[in-house]
């Protein structure tokens, strides 16, 4: 079947020079410059000829692999009535992150940022018979959530493009089946677009459910944090890296021991009075969960992940005090704060980082003005109301399969899958009929690719000096041709255009008139086809320059061997 020509003497395609003065990202300057996608508003962007061709290819090989896994494509709208939301609760979990709206009847509405409690409701209409199931369904479409900070161009945008699917089984063990479908079905995608990509542990957050993996690429543009084990092969988003601390006896720890330590709120401030390490202290952060005051306890020198926690507290919404939430509480000694004395679990609930183990001693604060205490002990003289992995993780942190020190690396989020189990099916009572009859209650999974995000995953990936460089499953032709300039060279690319397009080559041809060659050989390196087949001034002698976009590997050749061995590649 033949393939279409793009003449770029007939095509809306504007290169630019320089990169734009807001792009951070390599995708971000790339893209813009090399004429695939165009700023509308923050977070908002239009793909242009080039860019939909890109987007659209991408789409072909996920759709193809949820094809292949039993997937039945449908499409649901964008804009949703808030109710099925409010059943689940999410309408609020999402907070500002929802676009809400209202119709000229006072209904209110939302953009939807993802779909699990439309698909439920879809199932619960079609659905009556354990024989009706399992079933997967998907869509491709547009999302929407209200960054507060949309960066890094299609990145983190307001709208993106996403592929998200739904299993419905009648029992866990078919869940696990459906799950085990789309992993492998998603390693299967991203081989053949191209990226570099690993498959990570992780929360589920809003989502809900138990069982949760992250597909990330990496790249230094990327939002996520992961944690991998060079030893054993562990990988996490730091977000779900345990750490497991045995406990030790409390039994023949000295006594407690009050010291003057004035002017020491901080913990720098008191390791450098003391003359301790800041292990050795006991850092204790005040934080609101749903307003009520929580004390998290974590080694000194430690950090908590703000993230970290409100995601494990979810969906209490969880915040930081201020100096406003000391007035009239004067058994909170801001900077001073200890959980002995029957703090903990009095004043205030006392969650810790595992670190902070049963027999564990530490020098923390005496809830006294320029006061500390040594030898505080977990166990004897606190309790732990709760323990959660709540540090920021750091290099060479133990890692949790094997005790080896972890790696961290940055990487970009491109696919996510979860068993999400029976909680949308319990918020819509779910049910079907069972084989001895009874009502039986269906688990769900949800499974999402990041479609335009894994465009700008592809282009941070490949791309080099000169610009963007495309696997070529995705990239906008298979060859871009160039005419270096004169009408014999001209006429001689659209000949050897017209050839391949009739071999079924995708081609891009570039016969612009009164565009010098060194601007045609600029753009056809920052457009990123993954083979440029040059007309110059070897084609008076039937010889056209033959260049691999990826390794600069170039060689003349007459034009039938050009073509033979543009016809397997493209294949």
């Amino acid at each position: 079947m033949a393939a279409r020509v793009q003449r770029l003497s007939r095509s809306m395609l504007k290169t630019l020079r320089d990169d734009p003065a807001d792009a951070e990202t390599l995708n971000h300057k790339l893209l813009v410059r090399a004429g695939y996608v165009r700023r509308t508003a923050a977070g908002i962007w239009s793909w242009l000829p080039l860019g939909k061709q890109v987007l659209e290819n991408v789409t072909r090989v996920v759709r193809e692999e949820m094809d292949a896994i039993g997937g039945q494509e449908v499409l649901l709208p964008a804009l949703l009535p808030r109710e099925p939301y409010e059943v689940t609760g999410r309408y609020e979990e999402y907070g500002d992150l929802l676009f809400r709206l209202r119709d000229r009847k006072g209904g209110d509405y939302l953009l939807g940022p993802t779909h699990e409690e439309i698909f439920t409701q879809v199932v619960k209409d079609q659905c009556t018979s354990y024989k009706d199931l399992p079933v997967i369904l998907y869509q491709i479409q547009t999302k929407y959530r209200d960054e507060a900070r949309p960066r890094a161009g299609i990145l983190r945008g307001r709208e993106f493009t996403m592929k998200d699917s739904y299993s419905f089984d009648v029992s866990d063990e078919a869940l696990a089946a459906s799950y085990a479908l789309h992993r492998e079905a998603y390693q299967r995608i991203f081989r053949r677009l191209g990226l570099d990509f690993r498959i990570v542990s992780a929360v589920s957050g809003a989502m809900g459910g138990s069982a949760s993996e992250e597909f990330l690429a990496p790249a230094p543009a990327g939002e996520d944090t992961f944690a991998q084990c060079p030893q054993c092969g562990y990988a996490a988003n730091t977000e779900a890296v345990t750490v497991t601390v045995p406990p030790a006896s409390p039994d023949g720890r000295p006594a407690v021991e009050k010291l003057d330590t004035p002017d020491t709120p901080t913990i720098e401030a008191l390791a450098a009075h003391l003359g301790v390490p800041a292990s050795a202290t006991l850092k204790n952060l005040l934080v609101k969960v749903d307003g009520e005051i929580v004390a998290v306890g974590v080694p000194g020198d430690r950090e908590v992940d703000l993230g970290k926690l409100a995601e494990q507290l979810a969906p209490a919404e969880v915040g930081v005090v201020t100096a406003e939430d000391f007035t009239g509480r004067d058994d909170l000694v801001r900077g001073y704060i200890g959980p002995q004395g029957g703090m903990a679990g009095k004043a205030f609930r006392y969650l810790a980082d595992p670190r902070v183990a049963p027999g564990t001693s530490w020098i923390t604060g005496a809830n006294e003005e320029g006061k500390h205490a040594r030898n505080v002990v977990c166990g004897r003289d606190f309790e732990v109301d709760q323990y959660l992995d709540v540090v920021v993780v750091e290099p060479g942190d133990p890692c949790p399969e094997c005790g080896s020190g972890i790696e961290l690396d940055r990487a970009i989020e491109i696919g996510h899958i979860f068993q999400l189990g029976r909680k949308y099916a319990d918020a819509f009572e779910l049910d079907v009929l069972g084989q001895d009859g009874k009502p039986a209650r269906v688990t769900m999974g949800s499974y999402g690719v990041g479609v335009s995000r894994a465009v700008a995953a592809l282009a941070e990936q490949t791309a080099d000096e000169q610009g963007l460089c495309w696997p070529r499953e995705v990239a906008p032709a298979d060859v871009h041709i160039v005419a270096a300039g004169k009408a014999a060279q001209t006429e001689a690319a659209l000949d050897a255009a017209e050839r391949l397009a009739e071999a079924g080559i995708r081609v891009l041809v570039d016969d612009r008139a009164g565009v010098s060659p060194g601007v045609k050989f600029t753009d056809a390196e920052l457009i990123g086809v993954p083979t440029i087949l040059v007309a110059g001034r070897g084609v008076k002698d039937g010889l056209f320059e033959l260049k691999d976009r990826r390794t600069g590997e170039r060689e003349e050749l007459p034009l039938e061997e050009a073509l033979a061995r543009l016809k397997p590649a493209a294949g």
